[in-house]
């Protein structure tokens, strides 16, 4: 077995090592195949290497990509509160193929967006207070495609928000309770 340097002279992982530690890593939390092979080059495996490692950690289902998407979907809705382009573009970047991510998204129910954005957009008009309607919506609109969030589920929520006036007296809510909050 031979062993590779890097240029701080220190030993880089076999390929023993290496499926070890990533296959303990995969058992604790889930990891995609892009993390791993980013891991990989990282540590200098040459490409059989990391093509027998992966083939080897996919086949025992350590790496899965699509479980992975649906963890991460799932997490990212609700509790990083992000819309279906947010979490495409993440998903994107973490190198999931487009197919496993049409097929996630798109069992993802609209409620669940709406249920969401809804109470996010209610915190951020309350902080609007003072501003021209036009301005308000403009503004709530602007924040919810920052967060990810698709025109259609954001016409719907605004609609709702619109309904609610931010006014002095909203802050401190009494008997109108039920209106603003979700049961």
């Amino acid at each position: 077995m031979r062993r590779r340097v890097n240029n701080d002279d220190r030993p880089l992982k076999s390929e023993e090592e290496a499926l070890k530690i990533l296959a303990d890593l995969c058992s604790r939390s889930e990891h995609c195949s892009g993390e791993i092979l980013k891991k990989m080059e990282a540590w200098q495996l040459s490409e059989e290497e990391q093509a027998r490692i992966m083939e080897y950690l996919t086949e025992h289902k350590f790496v899965d990509d699509e479980r992975y998407t649906y963890a991460f979907v799932k997490e990212k809705i609700k509790y990083n509160k992000w819309g279906r382009r947010k979490i495409q573009q993440a998903l994107w970047m973490k190198k999931i193929p487009d197919s496993i991510q049409k097929e996630v998204l798109g069992k993802v129910r609209d409620s669940a967006y709406v249920s969401v954005l809804k109470p996010l957009l209610e915190s951020k008009a309350k902080s609007l207070a003072g501003e021209t309607d036009y301005n308000r919506r403009c503004k709530l609109i602007r924040f919810a495609i920052s967060r990810g969030f698709d025109m259609d589920i954001i016409k719907q929520c605004i609609d709702d928000v619109d309904d609610i006036e931010v006014e002095d007296d909203d802050l401190d809510i009494g008997a109108d309770e039920t209106e603003v909050f979700e049961a």
